[in-house]
C-alpha cells in the first residue's frame, strides 16, 4: 500500500508547480487540464485551462496536485511535507528557496535530533519541514 498527499492550489497550481520545479526540481509525471475531461457540463469556462490532476515528483516522492474547485481560498492546516535533506548546505538551499515568500515558523538550526531542522508555511501556505539527520 502506498499514500500520497493531494494538494489543491484553488487556481494557483500552475504558479505551485513551476516555483517547486524551480527550488525542488520537481518534475511534472503528468499533468491533465480541466478542459481534457470528456464530460464539460460540470465545468466552469474560467477553469478550462486550470489543473484537474497533476502527478509531481519531489525527489523520491510523488505528490499529486490540483486547483480544485478554484474557489480562491487553498487552505493547508494540519500537515506538513518532510524534505529529508542529505546535507546542511542542501537544507539551507532547499529552506531558504521554499522560505520566499513565505513565513518562516522555526529558523533552520542544529537541535537535539538533527544537525539542522527548520519549518516554514510557503508561499501557498503549504507547510514544510527540512531536516538533516545527526549520523
Amino acid at each position: 500500500m502506498q499514500v500520497q498527499p493531494y494538494l489543491f492550489f484553488d487556481g494557483r497550481c500552475d504558479e505551485a508547480l513551476n516555483f517547486y520545479k524551480k527550488v525542488l526540481g520537481a518534475k511534472v509525471d503528468m499533468l491533465m487540464r480541466f478542459k481534457e475531461a470528456p464530460d464539460q457540463s460540470m465545468i466552469s469556462p474560467d477553469s478550462k485551462d486550470k489543473v484537474m490532476h497533476a502527478a509531481v515528483r519531489i525527489g523520491d516522492t510523488q505528490i499529486l496536485m490540483s486547483d480544485g474547485r478554484c474557489q480562491g481560498k487553498p487552505s493547508f492546516l494540519g500537515f506538513s511535507l518532510t524534505i529529508n535533506a542529505p546535507d546542511i548546505a542542501a537544507a539551507e538551499r532547499q529552506f531558504n528557496a521554499l522560505a520566499e515568500g513565505g513565513q518562516v515558523q522555526m529558523p533552520m538550526g542544529e537541535t537535539f535530533f538533527a544537525s539542522r531542522f527548520g519549518m516554514l508555511a510557503d508561499k501557498f501556505g503549504v507547510g514544510w519541514m527540512v531536516i538533516v539527520e545527526k549520523n
